[in-house]
This record gives structure tokens, sequence and C-alpha cells, in this order.
């Protein structure tokens, strides 16, 4: 074992400029790997957080004797919601909720930092004298709060309180309001739909991330392979065994990868402050949400190992066939049932997707597997097809650039297909992404100054009567309105405040009916619009964090594996330089490896993305064709921006070809 470590080490440190160049490109691959695959998993990490913050204000019955009585309702001020969580003890070992340090006292509010916060700075008629006390007693901790900017109150009552009798009814959406329920306990481990929705979208968008990662962290293991294959093939000729040129693989690309995965997390940390401020859900995120916590070791020993272990699954024929790899003979061409795989995996796909949506939990775990299948299969058929298209490009060639980068991509196209799988990759997801990016005309936004409370039949001309007492002095007209309930049970009768003014009279207007009729707030169409409308605008915010992520992938990847497959081949580069191809040819040759294929998978794996979108399609308006147009645009330039940085070194691997000693 230390023989293998020692003679690992001493090729590291022995492989010259290239050698260490080499190693820097993989330890390069790694680190932007690791930083953002601890950003994925710390997205999802993240919202989970964000649901049980929010989790235990939704009562949940009590199994053994009621201890209190827990209501839920939600409000609002300058357009954003308030959400107010109603206490009352039933006896003295009331639970303690999270976040605070005792069960609240009768006339008590608890609120967040920013409802403090702001509190203080809006007038009392407009917020803080909807409260029993216009000076919060206390300030909630963490653990009740989803987010820095979130708006809560907890509220302590007496049981006999009529706001703790009433049953709540209200037209917005039923995860913000919650009845006077008798409880024991807090509903911690309960979730709301928006939050499983949420968090459904999390882990698809980590699916998406994901994959291209690991895919691209395997990768790494094979940059520079070529070098790499030549030394050791030479180590098993003059008699190293094979566990002992798997030992030195192992132990090299895990001291490189081990090394990319610590620099990864410091640049993860280093963004951190940064990532914090993307807003989604309603607000911004705290920094220890989105940092992955315990994941973060798991993370940190997964990489190396699965650099380690892709090195090693790359060794066979070195360990097989030293004397080929020493001769540098033509790899075996790859089997044709990589291309039947793939179509196997959209078959098999398109059979199931109409009814996905009707599986509900399993069905998104069917489509996270689907999904992940889907990259696995294209991954699988790239190179196959990249060598169909060597076939092509070198029969059809009218030059000698041309005819090179063919004849590159017949001889080795996994080694091709490396450099343009991340772009490949990306396609799948800009086009799966592009179905599920609303237009702007799924944005709906009801009026913001029309207030209205829900009010029994019978009482609804004297809660009118009542409302234009309190609306005295502001432009609001009262009127009553009965209408069809939107669930077909009948007839509902609202108290309609429409208000002529500024948000500051709305919320005036809002503070003067708090109380009004005990279990019901008095909310605008603007206020049950606002969770949808949210939704598919953090639906548009997730979708390109996810593109920017990917583009992110595929660039670095390009640039990166480009370098690597200089270095590999600088001695051929050499060779046709002294044998009197121009440079020019070379570097024309060199990109047109890359270019011919990215414009095929990369339009192919686009397609197979809005297949695989199409089931689960929002919209396609004008902000889909922007997004395909993006992707498009951003990837080419990015994968030519990044190509181009190879012609500097190919320059110089082609100005000195004396054979070197690595």
């Amino acid at each position: 074992m230390r023989t293998t470590l020692g003679l690992s080490w001493r090729l590291l440190r022995g492989g010259g400029r290239r050698g260490l160049l080499g190693s820097l490109l993989t330890l390069a691959a790694v680190a932007v790997s690791t930083g953002l695959l601890l950003f994925a998993v710390g997205a999802n990490h993240a919202f989970a957080a964000r649901s049980a913050a929010d989790a235990w204000r939704h009562p949940a019955k009590a199994h053994g004797t009621p201890t209190a009585i827990e209501a839920l309702t939600t409000d609002g001020v300058r357009g954003k919601p308030v959400t107010v969580v109603e206490l009352a003890a039933l006896s003295g070992d009331a639970p303690v909720p999270p976040g605070m340090k005792r069960f609240p006292k009768a006339g008590e509010v608890w609120t967040s930092p920013a409802l403090r916060d702001l509190m203080r700075t809006l007038p009392a008629d407009q917020l803080s004298q909807r409260f029993p006390t216009r000076t919060p007693t206390g300030t909630l901790g963490r653990a009740a709060v989803a987010h820095p900017g979130e708006l809560v109150a907890v509220v302590g009552h007496a049981a006999s309180d009529p706001s703790m009798t009433a049953a709540r009814s209200d037209a917005m959406a039923v995860d913000n309001v919650a009845s006077p329920t008798r409880i024991d306990r807090y509903g911690t481990g309960s979730q709301s739909s928006y939050a499983f929705v949420y968090q459904m979208l999390a882990a698809i968008a980590s699916v998406l991330m994901v994959v291209p990662l690991l895919v691209f962290g395997g990768a790494a293991a094979r940059l520079t392979v070529a070098r790499r294959d030549q030394r050791l093939a030479a180590l098993r000729l003059v008699g190293a065994t094979p566990g002992q040129v798997v030992g030195i693989t192992t132990a090299e690309a895990v001291l490189t990868a081990a090394a990319g995965a610590v620099l990864g997390t410091v640049l993860f940390a280093a963004a951190l402050p940064a990532l914090t401020q993307i807003t989604i859900g309603g607000g911004t995120w705290y920094a220890s949400d989105l940092w992955p916590g315990v994941w973060t070791p798991l993370v940190l020993l997964a990489v190396p190992v699965l650099v380690g272990l892709s090195a090693v699954v790359g060794l066979r024929r070195v360990v097989v066939s030293p004397l080929g790899v020493a001769r540098r003979a033509t790899p075996p061409a790859l089997r044709a049932v990589r291309p039947l795989a793939f179509l196997a995996i959209v078959i098999a796909f398109g059979l199931v997707a109409g009814s996905l949506t009707s599986f509900g939990r399993a069905g998104l775990v069917i489509l996270l597997v689907f999904l992940a299948l889907a990259f696995i299969g294209i991954n699988l058929v790239g190179p196959w097809i990249v060598a169909l298209i060597g076939r092509v490009a070198a029969g059809t060639a009218r030059g000698p650039a041309r005819l090179l980068a063919g004849r590159r991509l017949m001889d080795d196209p996994r080694s091709a297909w490396r450099t343009v799988a991340g772009i490949a990759l990306t396609g799948f997801v800009a086009g799966f992404l592009a179905l599920l990016n609303p237009s702007a005309a799924m944005f709906h936004h009801g009026s913001a100054n029309r207030l209205e409370i829900l009010v029994p039949s019978a009482s609804a001309e004297h809660v009118a009567s009542a409302a234009r007492d309190r609306l005295r002095g502001l432009p609001a007209k009262v009127t009553v309105e009965q209408r069809e309930d939107a669930a077909g049970e009948g007839r509902v009768t609202t108290v309609r405040a429409a208000v002529d003014g500024a948000p500051a009279d709305v919320d005036r207007a809002r503070t003067a009916l708090t109380g009004l009729v005990p279990g019901h707030t008095a909310t605008t169409p603007a206020d049950a619009d606002q969770a949808s409308t949210g939704l598919l605008g953090d639906l548009r915010t997730g979708a390109l964090t996810v593109l920017g992520v990917s583009f992110l992938i595929a660039i670095t990847s390009a640039g990166i594996t480009g370098a690597s497959a200089v270095l590999d081949r600088r001695q051929t580069y050499a060779m046709l330089r002294l044998a009197g191809t121009p440079l020019e040819v070379l570097d024309r040759a060199r990109r047109q490896e890359t270019l011919i294929p990215l414009a095929v998978m990369g339009g192919g794996s686009l397609l197979t993305g809005l297949f695989f979108g199409m089931p689960f399609a929002v919209d396609f308006g004008y902000s889909g064709a922007l997004t395909l147009a993006g992707f498009l645009v951003v990837g080419f330039g990015g994968i030519i921006g990044a190509g181009a940085l190879s012609r500097p070194l190919l320059r110089a691997v082609t100005t000195d070809p004396t054979p070197r000693p690595d």
C-alpha cells in the first residue's frame, strides 16, 4: 500500500508542467461539480426547512386530552401576506410553540423580525392596531419563521374569546386558513399543499442538475486519459500487476478529487451569501437552510469515491491489453445496443407519461426515475452517435480539416462526447423547462383595492352598516353582494368595501375592519391570487436558476475537456505540425470535432427534453420561445468561447514537438 501511494505521488509530481496542468484540470472539474452538487443538495435541505417552519401553524386534532386551541388566518399589508396564528390555553401544560420560549398569554403578540420592524415603520392605523397590543411581546425564533422576510404573528387569546370559537371561512386557499382546533401538540410533521409542490419542484430541479453533475464529475476522472493510459500501460509492460495499476490509478484520482472537493466546498461557502438572495416562495433564504448540513461530509466523501470508481472503470484496456494501449491501437467499435436502450427509455416514458399526474407522490417518484434514465440514455447513446457522425463527416470531407475531425470522431468517440456532453445534457434541461415556463398571460392579478368579508346572510346588512361606521373618513364604498359559491354549495354573502385610494388607504381599511366578524378577515381578490401567481413566478425563477446551473456545467465542461483533449493528443498534433499541416487547419479540425456533434446532439437532446416535458406543459408563450432561443445563443456561444480557450494551448504543444518524459 505504501509503495502504491508513493508511486502515485511520484507520478503526480513527475508529470511535468503539462502533467500538472492535466491534474489541475481534473481538480477544477471536481471543484465545480462539488460546489454545484452542494447547491442542489442545499436547495432540497432549504425547502424541507421551510416546510418544517410552516407545518406547526396548521392545527392537528388532539389524539389525547386537548391542552390548547389553535387557529390560523392570513391577513395582508402592502401587498404581502401576514400569517396570524391564534392560540388559547386550555390547561397549564399547553405545548410551547416552535420558536417561542413559552406559551403566549391572552393579549400577547409575538412577531417575526420582519413583522416587528414593519409594525415600527408603518403608522399604527395601517398595521399594529389590528393586534391586541401595538408593541410585540416577543420575537419569534428561527423555528417559527420560514424565511427572513416572512410576516408572522402569534396572538394569545382566552379560550372563551369569540375568535377562538368562530369557524373560519375565507375565499383564500385552504392552506392559509384553519378553524379553531383543539390540540395537544403541533402538527410539525404535516405539510401544506404548497410546501409539497415546492419540494416536488425542488426534487425535479435536483435531478435536472445532479445527474449532469455526476456525469461531469465522472468524466473528470477521464481527463487527460491518453497520457495516463500510456504511463500505466508502460508500468504493466515492465511487470506491474493489475492490482498495482488499479491502486495507483485510484490513489491518484482520489487524491486529486479530494483536493477538488474541498476547494468546491470553499467556493460554495463563498457564494452562499449571494445564493441566499434568490427569491422563491415569497422571500429569500437563511444561509443555514441552504447549507446542506449533515449532507456536506457525505458529498465530500461521495465525490472522490465517484471519481475513483470512474477512473478504475476506464482501466479495462490498460489491464487487459497494455500493448494495444502502448501502440495506440483503435479501440473496438461501440455496440448498437446503446441506441436501442435509449429508444426503450423514450418509448417506456411515452406509455406512462399521460397518467403520471394522477399517481400523486408515486407519480413524482416515477418522473424522477425517468428523468434520471433519460440523462443516462443520452449519455449512453452520445458516443455511438458521435462515432456515426465521424463516419459521415470523414466520408463527405472536401478538405483536410473536416477529414481530420471525422477521423478523430471515429477513432475516439468517447473522448469527443465528453467535450459536448455538458451542452447536450443542458439541451435536455432547456427543452424540458421550456414547457414549464409560464407566459405573462398566465399571471392573473385580481383587484387589490376591493376588500371582502364572507358573512352569514342574516347578518349581512348589520355587518355592512358597522363596516360603513368603521370606514368613515376613508374613500371606501360598502356594498352587499350575493353570488354562487365557487364550490357549488349554494349562495354566499359578501360584504364588499371598494377603496378608492392608495395602498396606505387599503391597509387602513383592513385595520378598521379587523375583528368586525370574528373568524373572518377582510381580503382582496389579489390576496386570493397571490399564492398561485407567486407559484408561477417561482416556477419561472426556478427554471432560470436550473438553466443557469446547467449552462455553467456545460461551458465549464467544454472548456476543461477541450483543454484536456489537446493535452491528450499533443504528440499527434506535434507530428502533424512537423509534417507541414498548418496550425489553422489543426485548429479548424479541433473546432469541428466539437461543433458538428454539438449541433446534432444538442438538437436531439433538446427535442428529447421537449418530449419529456409535454405531459406537464404549463404554457408555451413568448417566454418558452425565448428560453429555447436563449439556450441556443448562450449554449453555442459558451461552447465556442470555451473552445477558443484551447487555441493557445494547441499553439504551445505544437511549438516544440520534442518527445517529453511525461
